[in-house]
């Protein structure tokens, strides 16, 4: 029997798949400048088909960066679909607010909260979203993913980026933590029978789960 594991060349291969525009090129440019580490091109690639599949309205995002998520977000979602994207940071909201100008993205479609999320996250509507997509500190990602729960309607979208953690996730010895934050919260959302999860291995690796 032949082996299923994808090798090296395969998953680069995968990486590699999608075609950038310029647009998202000069954000992870800036990102890299801002030093925030966006998601690769196959998990942004994901969440568009995500956006789109779920036909999102409205999502959430955790983590602005430098907006190279959100512009995956918002070409996936419906012509009037708004994204409330909440970073700590605001150097990286304006680099993300650039970004979305650039794309030629109407301001009526975003609504940047500069906070912090573990604050802001309570204070939106239960229920109300479509998707909800984090990139943020790794060790608060249990909060994070009540709230996501908290706010998908059901139908809905979870999805966690860096699930895989530079491969230490998958290593039992790699106790920071970091990467214990990410082992508990891909058990939480695996064995939770309110979610169907999956762990994809694209980019960093991208936890998965829709809202039954």
């Amino acid at each position: 029997m032949a082996d299923a594991m994808l090798n090296e060349a395969s998953l680069s291969y995968a990486e590699s798949f999608p075609v950038e525009d310029d647009v998202s090129a000069a954000a992870r440019d800036r990102a890299r400048e801002l030093g925030c580490v966006p998601i690769g091109p196959a998990g942004g690639a994901t969440l568009r088909v995500l956006a789109a599949a779920t036909g999102a309205r409205a999502v959430v995002e955790v983590g602005t960066g430098a907006g190279v998520s959100g512009l995956c977000l918002l070409g996936g979602m419906t012509d009037d679909g708004v994204l409330t994207t909440v970073d700590i940071e605001g150097e990286h909201q304006r680099a993300a607010k650039e970004a979305f100008s650039e794309a030629g993205i109407a301001t009526t479609r975003y609504r940047l909260i500069n906070g912090s999320a573990a604050e802001v996250l309570p204070r939106l509507r239960e229920g109300a979203y479509d998707l909800v997509f984090v990139d943020a500190d790794k060790t608060a990602y249990l909060v994070y993913f009540e709230q996501a729960l908290r706010l998908l309607r059901p139908g809905g979208v979870m999805a966690f980026d860096n699930a895989l953690w530079h491969d230490r996730v998958a290593d039992s010895t790699q106790r920071d933590p970091d990467t214990t934050t990410l082992r508990e919260l891909c058990k939480a959302v695996r064995d939770d029978r309110r979610l169907i999860a999956a762990l994809l291995p694209v980019s960093d690796g991208l936890l998965v789960a829709s809202k039954r």
